[in-house]
């Protein structure tokens, strides 16, 4: 949002923080209903699958005349929840109703468009009776897939010294090898789960950014100074040199950066790490991602038994630092059993990591085939190999395409979307 906000000039922003989800799905309208002002120069309103759209238009008609677009970073319909309960069916049955509402409904893939529209029939059976029939055909023709836009980073400063001349001919040769760091850039689903943007004609208002708050971390061994702006010179980081093979036999680092909730399926990441570990292969990794208020038990157990191994553990509030540390890495993993885009792992990428995901959920849609596991045994296996050998995933150039997933390929279709003709009924 802040992206949308910084390139496309006559936007307001309103937001709520990402906290208490479950209450920003049931009440977020009536609170932007009596913060969001009231202007002629409105044209546009663009919103969050999180709130509740139908509520905001009723509560405010004039909010409902505008081109109202929804965006879904995710859909409820097929999330998977821990308990089955009631209260559930509320979130889902507030998108569908959102939806049908919205003048344009735009996904961040492929892949969550489709499970949203084709569940959309088994989900009101969950209804006792009255079932509603035909609403995928109503909210089909209304969608559309529009890539979340990545500003990609200039990360060359965070490579080490005499970098193998591979890594820099694939930056250049995908065309992001030049592109600048967005220090304010948030990432997907970490600043607002509700949010607006109100295209206007005439004004131009700029709120000022949320700041988030650091998380534990421990430092990073043998770690040597981080650049702080983009034109300093960085130091060769844990002071190896590439070429070197003393550098090229360190352990292979894994790195696992995702946030700390059940749906990106920790355990069974923390499972593959503990049977390798039971092998006796040498490795390091590195846990980013960032917590909340509930975090899950396994993270605390799994700390104490890969003790010697970590590298890094925690939050990393600085965006130098978080490239820095991908940068670093070789192999960024998925263990998710909810991803419908995946902005870290395509991160990861363009710093330089072999991505290891499920075959299943977005995948597919974003990644080769050649980097897709069905099953943890298969995960296991492939990291065993990288663990004996961990030269293959530092010589090996990245097959896939990141480029269609940036800023600058995507930003004509988001001015396109965020655009309207002048209507005499405003």
């Amino acid at each position: 949002m802040d992206l949308l906000q910084e390139e496309i000039g006559g936007c307001i922003l309103f937001t709520l923080p990402a906290k208490k989800w479950h209450w920003r799905a049931r009440t977020a309208a009536l609170y932007f209903m009596q913060n969001v002002p009231a202007s002629a120069d409105y044209r546009i309103l663009f919103a969050s699958s999180v709130l509740n759209l139908t509520e905001l238009v009723a509560l405010r008609p004039d909010l409902g005349k505008l081109k109202k677009i929804l965006y879904f970073h995710e859909n409820q319909l097929t999330y998977p929840v821990q308990k089955c309960q009631e209260r559930d069916f509320q979130y889902g049955y507030n998108q569908i109703l959102s939806c049908l509402v919205a003048d344009i409904v735009v996904f961040n893939s492929a892949y969550n468009m489709e499970s949203f529209l084709t569940s959309i029939g088994k989900f009101m059976k969950l209804m006792p009776d009255h079932r509603p029939k035909h609403l995928e055909k109503l909210i089909r023709p209304k969608c559309q897939v529009l890539y979340f836009p990545i500003k990609f980073p200039n990360v060359s400063r965070f490579m080490p010294k005499n970098t193998l001349p591979h890594i820099k001919e694939g930056l250049n040769a995908k065309g992001i090898g030049d592109t600048s760091l967005l220090m304010e850039m948030p990432f997907q689903e970490q600043k607002c789960e509700t949010s607006n943007i109100i295209k206007t004609n005439n004004l131009d208002q700029r709120p000022g950014h949320q700041k988030v708050e650091s998380r534990f971390g421990c430092p990073w061994p043998e770690r040597q100074h981080l650049c702080q702006g983009e034109e300093s010179q960085c130091a060769t980081p844990l002071g190896h040199n590439v070429g070197s093979l003393k550098y090229q036999q360190r352990p292979l680092h894994i790195v696992w950066p995702h946030r700390w909730e059940h749906d990106k399926d920790p355990e069974s990441f923390f499972k593959v790490l503990m049977k390798l570990k039971k092998m006796e292969l040498n490795f390091h990794v590195s846990v980013l991602g960032e917590a909340f208020t509930d975090v899950p038990d396994i993270f605390s157990e799994a700390k104490k038994a890969l003790e010697s191994s970590v590298l890094h553990w925690g939050y990393l509030p600085s965006k130098d630092d978080y490239f820095q540390v991908l940068c670093m890495a070789d192999v960024v993993i998925s263990t998710a059993k909810h991803e419908f885009f995946g902005v870290a792992m395509i991160e990861a990428v363009h710093c330089g990591c072999y991505p290891l995901c499920p075959n299943a959920l977005v995948y597919p849609e974003i990644f080769p085939a050649e980097y897709l596991y069905s099953t943890p045994e298969q995960l296991i296996k492939r990291l065993q190999n990288f663990c004996k050998r961990p030269e293959i995933v530092r010589k090996h150039l990245y097959k896939g395409e990141t480029s269609q997933f940036s800023w600058a390929a995507l930003h004509g279709k988001f001015r396109s979307l965020l655009t309207t003709e002048p209507r005499e009924d405003l």
